[in-house]
C-alpha cells in the first residue's frame, strides 16, 4: 500500500467518467447487476436519500472505487445504509475500500444518522475483514426479502 490515501468524492452529476466507472465497477460486485445507466444513474445521484461516491488513488486518476450511502428519515430517527461498496480489481489492498466507507460513515454522521448499517454476504471474506477493520459489528438479526414482480 502507499503512502497516499486515496481520494473519495460525491458525484453531482452524472459525467460520461462517472457513468463508464459505474458500468465497469457493478459487475465486479455482482454478476447479476444489470446495467445502471442513463436515467437510472442520473435518478441515483439526484435522488436526496443517495449519495454516490466515488474513490481515485490519486486526484485527476481514473475512478477505481465507487459506495452509496443512503440516509432516510423514519419514525424512530435518521438511519443509514451503506449499499454498493466495490473496488476495482486493480486498486484492491491500496486503502480505497476503506476509504470509501469512512466517507461513507462521516457522511452519515453529518446527516444525523446515529448509525450505518450494511449487508456483505459471508463469501466476501475480504469485505467482511474491511467492515471489521472499520468498527463496523455484525448483528445478531435476520435479513429478509419479499422480491416484487418477476
Amino acid at each position: 500500500m502507499s503512502d497516499l490515501q486515496p481520494v473519495v468524492e460525491a458525484v453531482a452529476e452524472v459525467t460520461p467518467e462517472v457513468a463508464e466507472a459505474v458500468t465497469r465497477l457493478l459487475p465486479q460486485l455482482s454478476s447479476s447487476a444489470p446495467v445502471l445507466a442513463g436515467e437510472d444513474l442520473a435518478a441515483v445521484v439526484d435522488s436526496p436519500a443517495t449519495t454516490l461516491l466515488v474513490a481515485r488513488l490519486a486526484p485527476e486518476k481514473p475512478i477505481v472505487g465507487m459506495a452509496t450511502i443512503v440516509v432516510f428519515r423514519i419514525p424512530t430517527g435518521v438511519r443509514a445504509w451503506l449499499e454498493d461498496v466495490v473496488v476495482d480489481r486493480t486498486a484492491e489492498r491500496q486503502g480505497v475500500g476503506g476509504a470509501l466507507t469512512r466517507a461513507a460513515v462521516a457522511w452519515a454522521t453529518a446527516a444525523g444518522a446515529r448509525s450505518v448499517d450494511l449487508t456483505s454476504r459471508p463469501s466476501r471474506e475480504a469485505a467482511n475483514r474491511l467492515y471489521q477493520r472499520e468498527e463496523f459489528v455484525r448483528r445478531e438479526t435476520n435479513v429478509w426479502r419479499y422480491t416484487l414482480g418477476s
